[in-house]
């Protein structure tokens, strides 16, 4: 019998590859099949290390798992298919109002690691976590202070780049970009150990953050479902628009 060339692994590239290839949007979960909940541990924990606007980590990860919670939480996910067979929910919350705590462990962490070989550098680096984060995240809801740093970023932009997302809103906004980076690290994540995820908007922000015990200030940013798939809760075949539509080269 003729014998068989030895299989090579596949490089990172190709894992990945396999990795964003099997990830889909999975709305029917098997309730009978294996689940390990240490993969959605693990998948959490890849999360974390995702890139975020300076670093601040404004996110949370809250794991809804027991049959009492989950029984509360579907109906506020509008009872969907991908949150009624889920056999987890895991919400992710944007706490904003968490920079200053956030911004001092950033600092507490600079400061333990500078030895004063850099004077220069490592006083910038202090500055931007002790005066440009409360500039830039400081409660501002009457609107000066955002209309003042508006009017100052389009004069300096009338002679120079300038970066003009700095106001009180595009913070939000910036918030709610990093926690979808961590968001999509977690799917990937969750794909890479054999497992299913479906990133829901549709639920009762309200209703959630109440369910969760959240403060005002947070916001939910998505709540995904979790778990082995079923052969049908792919609902069809992965469509994209052709590239030349949304790629571009200068």
């Amino acid at each position: 019998m003729a014998q068989q060339p030895p299989q090579t692994a596949p490089t990172p590239a190709e894992a990945f590859d396999q990795v964003v290839n099997r990830r889909r949007s999975v709305r029917v979960f098997d309730a009978e099949a294996a689940f390990d909940p240490e993969a959605v541990a693990r998948s959490i924990d890849r999360a974390l290390l995702s890139p975020n606007s300076s670093n601040l980590q404004l996110w949370e990860f809250y794991r809804v798992r027991s049959p009492q919670a989950l029984a509360k939480a579907r109906p506020i996910c509008l009872n969907q298919n991908a949150a009624k067979t889920a056999r987890e929910l895991v919400v992710v919350v944007v706490r904003r109002d968490k920079w200053r705590q956030h911004a001092k462990a950033n600092l507490d962490f600079l400061k333990s690691q500078f030895d004063g070989s850099n004077p220069k550098r490592e006083r910038q680096a202090l500055d931007y976590y002790s005066k440009l984060m409360p500039i830039a995240y400081t409660n501002d809801p009457v609107g000066v202070a955002g209309l003042a740093k508006k009017s100052f970023q389009t004069a300096v932009g009338l002679v120079r780049p300038m970066y003009r997302e700095a106001g009180w809103n595009d913070m939000r906004v910036s918030a709610h970009k990093s926690v979808a980076l961590a968001a999509q690290t977690f799917m990937l994540s969750i794909a890479a150990e054999g497992l299913d995820s479906c990133p829901m908007e549709g639920f009762d922000s309200a209703r959630m953050k109440s369910l969760l015990g959240l403060p005002l200030l947070a916001e939910v940013s998505m709540v995904i479902g979790v778990g082995p798939r079923k052969p049908e809760g792919v609902y069809g075949p992965r469509f994209r628009v052709p590239r030349e539509q949304v790629v571009f080269e200068l």
